[in-house]
């Protein structure tokens, strides 16, 4: 199995604080099955700041000390990107890492919106050639508040990943209610855990599948894991016609 969004880095943001925190996660990753990870610190975000060179160098960094400790996951460098006004000055200056430095590039919302440039700068990014990958829709607000948004993204050309926790309820009933429309309107391509440690914020790809085949079926349970394996070796992803949440019904009628 391979997980693209991780925070096993240890040391530049709120994931892993040492690198004793990043063989724990490896070690548990390994337990859910996982053999490669995406390494996605924030590019962003305050109190902290990592670029693609200071990320490469971490990533071999870890990969080192694994192979050291006889831990069999393979670690990817990536970057998990705040939009921001500036962002293609970023990716023309070199600072912009992609996932495994393909064309998939991860894109966040602030937690709470959607910014009003937002359209045309995943517009923009892709005709960068490069294809944005938006993260966790299903834990931001105003998404959940707008499924329309997220629908017209996706119909424009950009992808998103769901949050493993969020199958499993870890960020309550609502957003794991949303993260399951997301499936059923073939909203997103991607399951990754976006693990920051081994306890609140841990692995839970295994769950996170089983609850999709109980749910879906294996297919969409091989789609998702294809999916990622087609990311890392930059090609094409699986991906169907996004359609809108049918209306809910209201005393028996439409």
């Amino acid at each position: 199995m391979i997980d693209i969004h991780t925070h096993i880095l240890p040391g530049i943001d709120d994931g892993a604080k040492s690198e004793e925190d990043s063989i724990a996660m490896a070690k548990q990753a390994v337990e859910q099955g996982i053999h490669t990870v995406i390494a996605t610190p924030h590019h962003y975000n305050g109190s902290y700041f990592n670029d693609k060179a200071s990320i490469l160098t971490n990533v071999s960094i870890l990969n080192e000390l694994f192979k050291n400790e006889g831990i069999p996951l393979d670690v990817l460098p990536g970057q998990e990107t705040r939009i921001y006004g500036e962002i293609l000055q970023g990716i023309d200056n070199d600072e912009i890492l992609s996932l495994n430095e393909t064309k998939f590039l991860f894109i966040e919302f602030p937690s709470a919106s959607v910014p009003q440039y937002a359209k045309q700068m995943l517009f923009d990014i892709q005709m960068k050639g490069l294809t944005p990958i938006i993260v966790h829709p299903e834990r931001n607000i105003e998404l959940l508040e707008n499924p329309n948004l997220l629908y017209d993204f996706v119909k424009n050309g950009a992808l998103s990943q769901v949050t493993a926790g969020s199958l499993v309820g870890k960020f309550g009933k609502d957003i794991k209610k949303y993260a399951e429309q997301l499936i059923e309107c073939n909203q997103t391509h991607f399951i990754a855990s976006d693990a920051h440690n081994i306890k609140s914020r841990k692995f839970v790809m295994n769950e996170a599948f089983d609850s999709i085949e109980k749910k879906y079926g294996a297919d969409f349970v091989y789609l998702f894991q294809e999916n990622s394996q087609l990311l890392i070796n930059n090609k094409n992803v699986n991906r169907m016609e996004p359609r809108l949440p049918k209306k809910k019904k209201f005393l028996g009628l439409f």
